[in-house]
């Protein structure tokens, strides 16, 4: 049996059902996954399945800060060669970093902790991180120090955007493959290593389960004037200039209402705006929800309404797409390879509140038949290319090979480069 390890920062969280997803998917074929989280899960989980997950996991700093520095001094003793050359590049991407020398070092020292504990769990043939941020560094750093291969998903649009000060072609070069969510993901990535690393970056889709792709597209309530948006309340998402369309709608008369289905930093500014705007029941904030709720929610909408300025390729579009509902988003990032424009939503220009008022409007004007057909665009779309099960095959293969075999043509654009046919 095929038997791999998962990272990442903080597992399980609301934010990461997609991660969540992923693993059982794997495990539904055969791989047996260990989780690890390098910090605690938060104490907001809703999810059954995420409170389910907690119990599987391992917290690498559960025993406090301690364990990890026991385990850096042992690793020095037991291996000082490999250690000092970890040391070293911690010390370097560190001063390249805004997070500092000291924070890598503390990096270093959760590899350590996380290397003795993969040697425990047994045969662990290969390390899988989700971000490229710090766990992809710590999963770095465990490879050096003689832990196993190791892969990293990139999702966006933080590693997008720092790229240098994260270290992104450092952590590449060491990896058996990266894995990027979408072709826009791809070529950021490219941006940053040479031709000949090219190879080593796969595209796998995040998938939706059963859940979602079983039941199909459903038909909209009659009546429905509902737009939901579904994510964290934070700048990035655009849930700000969703309040400025609704107070413009409502000063013409429009009927129609919104959901933001979420929580987060910007909760408090939302709230204030809102008030200011005095949308009063045009707007309804649900806080942190389980799986089943964000289901329920898009199941009683119109459309789904997500106005990003930054992505990688949202989950919730390809959730809300599943269940019929066709969608509102930007030209940003991976999204236009999933929406497409008049067919299972409507794209609009990132930050254009003029855009967004007339894509709501569409929505709104459009017959129950049409946004039936779109319902059944966006579900084929979603049930071609974002099957959770399909691309935990992708995974399986990528993992099983230690990241030698290609399985979505990385080698042979590669090799193309290599003859100058592009």
């Amino acid at each position: 049996m095929l038997k791999v390890a998962y990272l990442v920062n903080q597992y399980p969280a609301v934010s990461h059902s997609f991660i969540r997803r992923e693993i059982l998917a794997l495990e539904d074929q055969g791989v047996s996954v260990e989780r690890f989280s390098v910090r605690p899960p938060p104490a907001n989980l809703v999810d059954p399945a995420d409170l389910a997950e907690a119990k599987k996991t391992t917290a690498l700093l559960a025993g406090g800060p301690w364990s990890a520095v026991a385990a850096w001094v042992a690793a020095a003793l037991t291996g000082f060669g490999a250690w000092l050359k970890v040391l070293r590049a911690a010390v370097r991407m560190g001063r390249r970093s805004d997070r500092g020398v000291g924070r890598h070092l503390i990096y270093m020292a959760e590899a350590c902790l996380l290397l003795r504990r993969l040697r425990e769990s047994g045969d662990v043939r290969h390390l899988h991180a989700h971000f490229g941020t710090n766990s992809a560094a710590v999963a770095m750093f465990a490879r050096l120090l003689g832990g196993p291969p190791y892969s990293f998903t990139v999702h966006g649009p933080e590693e997008f955007d720092h790229p240098q000060e994260l270290s992104l072609g450092e952590k590449i070069a060491h990896a058996a493959a990266v894995v990027a969510v979408s072709e826009f993901g791809r070529s950021q990535l490219y941006r940053w290593i040479p031709w000949s690393e090219w190879k080593k970056v796969h595209v796998v889709h995040c998938g939706v389960d059963a859940a979602f792709l079983a039941a199909g597209p459903q038909p909209i309530g009659e009546g429905s004037r509902r737009l939901v948006c579904v994510g964290r309340l934070v700048e990035q998402k655009g849930q700000l200039l969703i309040l400025e369309a609704l107070a413009a709608l409502a000063a013409e008369r429009v009927d129609v209402e919104v959901v933001l289905a979420g929580d987060g930093p910007l909760r408090p500014v939302i709230e204030q705006r809102a008030r200011e705007l005095a949308l009063g029941e045009r707007l309804r904030i649900t806080g942190w929800i389980s799986n089943e709720q964000v289901r329920h929610e898009l199941l009683a909408c119109r459309a789904m309404l997500l106005p990003s300025f930054a992505e990688g390729l949202p989950v919730v579009l390809m959730e809300s797409l599943a269940l019929g509902r066709p969608a509102i988003s930007t030209y940003v990032a991976g999204i236009p390879e999933l929406i497409q424009n008049g067919v299972n939503g409507w794209l609009i220009p990132a930050g254009s509140l003029d855009e967004m008022i007339r894509a709501v409007r569409l929505a709104l004007a459009a017959r129950r038949t049409e946004l039936l057909e779109m319902g059944r665009a966006g579900a084929a779309a979603v049930a071609e290319r974002h099957d959770a099960g399909k691309e935990a095959a992708r995974l399986r293969e990528l993992f099983g090979g230690g990241g030698a075999s290609s399985i979505d043509g990385g080698r042979q654009l590669a090799a193309r480069v290599g003859n100058h046919e592009l």
